[in-house]
């Protein structure tokens, strides 16, 4: 399976989906297509946690003051199925690997792996 979960307002989603051949890639648009309590659970098995999915730059982040909160796995999971902005964007899944986030070593492995 090739998929990518991504944020279409988002300028960095964008330029990664631009630099990549997205050829058999099934793409979901997290804020038109809401992820599902089986997808969560998909990404949370690829990666180990429901905190390793979570974006603590989300806006929401610091208006609901978490930071100052002790989150559980559970409350991870709950918060991104509640906001689509808790999702750490983009999320790519090729052949049973994940990759998480927008940084240059998580965009280059993506890269690797699917050339």
């Amino acid at each position: 399976m090739k998929k990518i979960y991504f944020l279409k307002t988002c300028d960095t989603c964008s330029r990664i989906l631009k630099s990549i051949n997205l050829e058999g890639f099934i793409l979901q648009e997290i804020k038109t297509e809401p992820i599902t309590v089986v997808q969560i659970e998909e990404m949370k098995s690829f990666s180990g946690s429901y905190e390793s999915l979570f974006s603590r730059r989300a806006k929401k982040y610091k208006q609901m003051d978490l930071k100052n909160q002790e989150l559980t796995e559970s409350d991870y999971r709950q918060l991104i199925l509640d906001e689509y902005t808790f999702l750490k964007r983009p999320v790519a899944i090729v052949d049973q690997k994940i990759f998480i986030g927008n940084s240059k070593k998580v965009t280059e492995a993506l890269i690797e792996k699917i050339n």
